[in-house]
């Protein structure tokens, strides 16, 4: 029912390094690589991904080059036959890049990308927790489970992996094993919000309500926008009948993001069962509208809903 918020890392620049003769990144690598960056905190992922194209393009060696082909040109013009990479500034930039892809939906690309990077830097931890969540995306989830393990094998202090293979241990049925990996990632570093999210929501699968509800506060306290943290607040207050302010949360998370859809959906149930049926049913009318495949699911928790309000009256 919630989202997966999973953490990634960026690779910022690297001073050039020996490979087969001595390479010195070109300015204009390096330039395109700062612009890429700009163009992600301004929201232009296309931008982004032809800077980091560039990027690559300009720190890689082309064998044969033909005249013909310019550097204005797509990095697909050429064959892998004609690319010899001699700086390992290039893993960064493909590492990067398979972000932006990530964040364009195109998870293929993006594991081809740190696929590129780790080719040329196998020992990149980063690379292998991108590409956990690209093939995470895929669906391919015991692959993911690899990289992470393999992340953390490289880099034993990285908060990220462990927060993201907590969060597939959760989806995959392992709160206790998910419980294990997310405190490890809160000991590491307390001031990633997203690790406090994913550890309330293993919280409520261990029907340990109350720690959820203090990591979704501490999560907000991190990052007060965001939207899932107040989401996953209600769920917990829901589950501990405390209705009313499982309202407030879930209200506030419409107000940060109206297109959450289970929001609607638990906000309507809690209404529900504190007698609330009018703005009850305007939520649900907004939840199918959101997803209309969810009318059968929904209809059956309405009814439980009644149920449990005519049985006891909610604690507050």
């Amino acid at each position: 029912m919630r989202r997966c918020v999973l953490l990634f890392a960026f690779v910022s620049l690297c001073l050039p390094i020996t490979v087969f003769s001595q390479a010195r990144t070109p300015d204009a690598a390096i330039s395109h690589f700062k612009n890429a960056s700009k163009k992600i905190d301004n929201g232009d992922l296309d931008g982004a991904l032809e800077e980091y194209t560039r990027a690559i393009l300009l720190s890689s060696h082309l064998e044969g080059f033909n005249s013909s082909k310019r550097l204005g040109n797509s990095f697909d013009d050429y064959s892998a036959e004609e690319i010899k990479v001699i700086d390992p500034f290039t893993a960064n930039a493909y590492n990067n890049r398979c972000l932006v892809r990530y964040k364009k939906s195109d998870f293929q690309g993006a594991v081809e990308d740190c696929n590129e990077a780790l080719r040329i830097r196998p020992g990149l931890p980063s690379a292998y927790l991108n590409r956990a969540a690209a093939l995470r995306g895929m669906g391919q989830i015991e692959a993911a489970r690899q990289d992470l393990d393999r992340a953390i094998s490289l880099k034993k202090d990285f908060p990220q992996a462990y927060s993201n293979r907590g969060s597939l241990r959760l989806d995959t049925g392992d709160p206790k094993g998910a419980l294990e990996d997310l405190n490890r990632a809160i000991e590491l570093n307390d001031r990633i919000p997203e690790s406090f999210y994913q550890r309330g929501f293993t919280h409520i699968a261990l029907k340990n309500f109350e720690q959820a509800v203090a990591d979704f506060d501490r999560a907000i306290q991190l990052a007060p926008d965001m939207a899932w943290a107040y989401e996953g607040r209600g769920t917990a207050l829901m589950q501990m009948a405390k209705m009313d302010k499982a309202i407030v949360a879930f209200t506030r998370t419409i107000e940060l993001d109206p297109q959450i859809v289970w929001a609607y959906y638990n906000r309507g149930l809690s209404r529900v069962y504190i007698g609330n049926e009018s703005d009850a049913q305007k939520d649900f009318k907004e939840c199918l509208r959101l997803r209309p495949d969810l009318k059968a699911e929904l209809d059956a928790k309405i009814e439980l809903a009644r149920e449990l309000r005519d049985q006891q009256k909610p604690r507050q």
